[in-house]
């Protein structure tokens, strides 16, 4: 396909046929999705229906780049082919290497190799655009060169049929739109390819091969693609980890820039989950498969980058329609500039040159490719930043978000408990955390680890621990009884809380902290205090927000102190708690009623509301169901890719309306100047050499623009 009206006219042509009950063709990622009647439109006549609009149909996502490459490979050919003899030609109008006569004749051979080879895919795709009813830009771009090809031919070989005034030629002209319009399209596919680049580099990230090891720990080489739920798969230092799973054996450094962004490698062990496509780079780990090839993290994102980039948002279906309608106008707009200059003003010359020009500049190539470019780019940009956009019709809407809703756990908050204070002496603290080692319970994980960040052992050998499941620990040593728990552990066991233990107790418990006694020997020896800690980036989110007029609400099913605590400290003014996720739904639904919203959440009970909300924003490390609910998915995981989505969303806006103000004011400013109107008052007639080379530089101009995404700081 070589414009959006490609894919439009595919779309219609195929929309009128009897058994085709839905059709989605997207010129940006040459993919195409149909649904049909398969009593009345089989699956081979579908192909053979497209084929007969004169596109090719490839199956295989290798075969299509492989395609492509050779179409790339061939426009350039063209290309070089068809500007070299348009040099020649250029050479010859302007010297005197052969007599006039023979000289005329040779630029009438190179014309016509221009006009006839290098030209005629125009030919073909014209045609059979105009057999189907439909209008596009090849239909212009056929009509205004073979009108310059063929009146200069008559010229040249039947001069005598026109005035001696009008025996002029346009084979140069004719040559020049050719070339200039195959260069356009070269940048253009170019540009595609560069923008699309993250995506192949993705797909090219997951290994072909995986190393299976068997009951008695034989490896087996295997395609990746025949791996099974619960295979142990070995990966060597250097390799690539081939699909999700969860580590059984050993640990490593792992590189998971291209996936989640961060620049650093991550250390992993046993027990620690890890993704296809990251690379592992000092150690040798077994890991179990926990997802097909298929179903794994990265063939997701590559999947919803395809979906993304095929998408339209709604500005990009006006400027479809406007596209659709042109080139019939531009016609007549041509055929009413030739009958104005030809029988009204008598000047046939300056009419054959204004509706050749009027053809040729209007070619609405820069509209068409205003939005798909646009959205390919903010897409790929999007995914460098570990920002998978879903859904680009949230692009569009993200101006109007009035309200910014956050669930807390996980989201606002790191969804690890961790200790934040004690009173307890530190002369305890090794045995405490020997103890606590001996627990998989996150509490024990937590004080373990708070201990161990003061540098202090926990490797004393402890025997006979009881866990006494929604109470604590019990535990005897050397006839000394230690209880870590809650207060009813203590109680049941007779032990009572001295007042300074209790007074730290129930002020931490009023800040909704969760707390846990220790006591040794019939005595409180004081407790831990615990919460979940906020994100580092959390604060200053809520700031940024604020600064672009967003108001930041807090959405939780926690109770009110620990909502009120955590929302006082981001600043967050108002704050629903204790609601269940159907009420979350009915929060975002009374919001809605005053102004869009955006939802930020990552739990299964988040989804209802990630998908009611006018932008749902969910992150990596959430539940699958609501990643399949947002329009937007954080890959890295971090708070900060918020502001970064909406400003690369103003950013991609931004460049979607500087192209199409670029496109239908070029066309504004084009056609009138190309028709002649300047002729009047300062003899200024724009030749259809000229008006070619205009029209490729607006298309370039919007590519280059679109490009700019990259670049931008967001």
């Amino acid at each position: 396909m070589t414009c959006v009206n490609c894919s439009n006219g595919i779309e219609k042509f195929l929309n009128r046929q009897k058994g085709v009950l839905k059709t989605k063709v997207s010129f940006a990622s040459s993919e195409g999705e149909f649904q049909i009647d398969s009593k009345l439109f089989s699956r081979e006549k579908l192909i053979s229906q497209i084929e007969k609009l004169g596109y090719k149909v490839e199956e295989d996502t290798k075969a299509l780049e492989e395609e492509q490459l050779k179409s790339f490979k061939e426009l350039k050919k063209l290309f070089i082919t068809s500007i070299s003899i348009t040099i020649a030609i250029f050479i010859l109008a302007f010297s005197n290497i052969f007599e006039k006569t023979l000289n005329t004749y040779i630029i009438f051979v190179l014309a016509s190799i221009i006009q006839f080879y290098c030209g005629a895919r125009f030919y073909k795709l014209a045609y059979k655009a105009v057999a189907n009813k439909n209008y596009d830009m090849n239909v212009l771009v056929a009509i205004g060169t073979s009108a310059a090809y063929f009146y200069s031919t008559f010229v040249v070989f039947f001069p005598s049929l026109f005035p001696e005034h009008l025996r002029f030629i346009y084979f140069d002209g004719a040559a020049v739109i050719i070339s200039f319009i195959i260069l356009g399209r070269f940048l253009e596919e170019n540009s595609k390819q560069k923008a699309s680049d993250f995506l192949k580099k993705l797909m090219s990230l997951a290994p072909e091969n995986a190393n299976v090891m068997d009951e008695n720990k034989q490896i087996k080489t295997v395609l990746v693609k025949d791996l099974k739920l619960g295979d142990s798969v070995l990966v060597k230092i250097g390799e690539k980890i081939p699909v999700d799973g969860l580590i059984i054996e050993g640990n490593a450094d792992i590189n998971t820039s291209m996936i989640t962004g961060e620049s650093l490698p991550v250390f992993k062990q046993e027990g620690d989950e890890v993704l296809a496509g990251t690379l592992n780079t000092n150690g040798v780990i077994t890991l179990k498969v926990t997802k097909e090839s298929k179903d794994t993290t990265l063939s997701k994102i590559i999947t919803l980058l395809k979906s993304a980039q095929s998408k339209q948002i709604p500005i990009s279906r006006f400027a479809d329609k406007i596209a659709n309608i042109f080139v019939p106008t531009v016609i007549i707009i041509s055929i009413l500039t030739f009958i104005v200059w030809g029988f009204f003003i008598g000047d046939l010359q300056n009419a054959i040159i204004a509706s050749i020009s009027v053809l040729i500049i209007s070619c609405p190539c820069a509209l068409g490719l205003a939005t798909p470019i646009a959205i390919v780019s903010s897409v790929s940009r999007g995914a460098k930043e570990g920002i998978l956009i879903k859904n680009p019709e949230i692009l569009e809407q993200i101006k109007e978000i009035k309200y910014a809703v956050f669930d807390k756990t996980g989201t606002l908050t790191k969804g690890n408990i961790s200790v934040t204070k004690t009173d307890i002496k530190e002369e305890y603290f090794k045995r405490i955390a020997s103890i606590e080692k001996y627990s998989e319970h996150p509490i024990s994980k937590a004080i373990v680890k708070f201990i161990e960040n003061k540098n202090i052992s926990c490797d004393e050998k402890i025997e006979n621990i009881e866990i006494i499941p929604g109470h604590g620990i019990k535990v005897s040593i050397d006839n000394i009884e230690y209880l870590l728990g809650n207060k009813k552990l203590l109680e049941d066991n007779q032990v009572s809380i001295l007042e300074k233990h209790l007074n730290f107790y129930e002020k931490e418990l009023e800040l909704s902290n969760g707390v846990i006694l220790v006591a040794i020997d019939k005595e409180t020896i004081g407790s831990f205090s615990l919460e979940d800690e906020l994100k580092e980036e959390a604060i200053e989110v809520i700031k940024n927000l604020k600064n672009i007029g967003i108001k930041a609400v807090l959405l939780t099913g926690d109770n009110e102190i620990t909502a009120s605590k955590i929302a006082k400290k981001l600043n967050i003014n108002e704050v629903y708690a204790q609601v269940i996720p159907t009420e979350k739904y009915e929060v975002i639904k009374r919001l809605q009623k005053e102004a869009k919203v955006m939802f930020i959440g990552d739990g299964v009970n988040d989804a209802p509301s990630i998908k009611q909300a006018d932008i749902g924003i969910t992150l990596n490390s959430g539940a699958d169901i609501s990643k399949d609910a947002g329009d937007i998915v954080l890959i890295n995981n971090e708070l900060n890719s918020v502001i970064k989505s909406i400003n690369l969303s103003i950013e991609t806006m931004k460049i979607v309306k500087q192209n199409l103000f670029w496109a239908f004011g070029y066309n504004t400013l084009g056609i009138p100047i190309a028709a002649g109107i300047l002729y009047p008052f300062f003899g200024i007639m724009l030749s259809p050499m000229y008006a070619g080379i205009a029209m490729s530089f607006s298309s370039v101009t919007v590519v280059v623009n679109s490009l700019r995404l990259k670049m931008k700081k967001l």
